[in-house]
């Protein structure tokens, strides 16, 4: 299956694919601190593990940082 993820498009060979473990694959830093945006909507933490990626799907990683004047 094809996933863009963040603007590049991967291949993976798994039919299924939960967030938690794309996290994981993709070695995301901090995973707690990252927000999802999967085909335009935001998952909430809770949804990670029970939603599952299918060809075509289009996932952003973000993270919010704080600071400056």
């Amino acid at each position: 299956m094809k996933i863009n993820i963040n603007g590049e498009t991967k291949e993976f060979s798994q039919n299924k694919l939960s967030v938690v473990e794309l996290l994981k694959i993709e070695k995301v830093e901090m995973p707690d601190m990252v927000s999802v945006q999967l085909n335009d909507e935001f998952l909430r933490q809770p949804e990670y593990e029970e939603t599952l990626l299918k060809d075509g799907d289009v996932i952003n990683f973000l993270y919010f940082m704080g600071g400056g004047k």
